[in-house]
């Protein structure tokens, strides 16, 4: 019922994107934890409240309560990776890979739920971020687990279409205020 919310909120001109909403995670081929922890991951990404309300209450009717945090976790900790990583890879001075993060990152050694749905949320999270580096390091660690770059592929399908549907409602309550 709360994709079937979400799908409603969007004005008429995002069309495409309630429709892809629908097929995207509708049909996707990933396996239930799999699909759920990413649309969890990046509607947190995502930081749109209607979003994240929506897609949060769906995914939980298909997560344990570990994968739901195991899910917002991988947003969590990404959030800080991203930017940090991010931020090294823009300076353009090697020096900076030198330095050791000194950032704790525990969850990512022991996340609660399979390391391979983890590492996907995180290639998710990572895409939205737009962390070039994040998403090369999590894609080589899915594909030498042995993912295949279809499963690679559709979690960033997931992570457009929703990012696409916080986006737009974002636009619509700046445009209503």
């Amino acid at each position: 019922m709360s994709l079937d919310a979400l799908k409603a909120a969007l004005p008429s001109y995002a069309k495409d994107t309630k429709l892809n909403l629908g097929s995207v995670i509708g049909t996707s081929t990933l396996p239930k934890q799999q699909l759920w922890g990413t649309v969890l991951a990046v509607a947190v990404a995502s930081r749109n409240a209607v979003v994240l309300r929506e897609l949060a209450e769906a995914a939980g009717e298909h997560l344990s309560p570990e994968a739901v945090d195991a899910a917002k976790a991988a947003a969590s900790i990404m959030a800080m990776n991203n930017i940090y990583y991010r931020s090294k890879h823009l300076v353009g001075d090697p020096e900076y890979n030198t330095l050791p993060a000194r950032l704790r990152m525990q969850v990512i050694g022991n996340p609660g739920v399979e390391k391979v749905d983890f590492e996907l949320w995180s290639l998710a999270v990572s895409a939205i971020t737009g962390c070039g580096v994040c998403l090369e390091s999590h894609e080589k660690t899915l594909r030498e687990a042995g993912v295949p770059r279809e499963t690679v592929h559709e979690a960033l399908r997931v992570a457009a279409v929703v990012h696409a549907a916080a986006v737009t409602l974002d636009a619509e309550l700046a445009l209503s205020a």
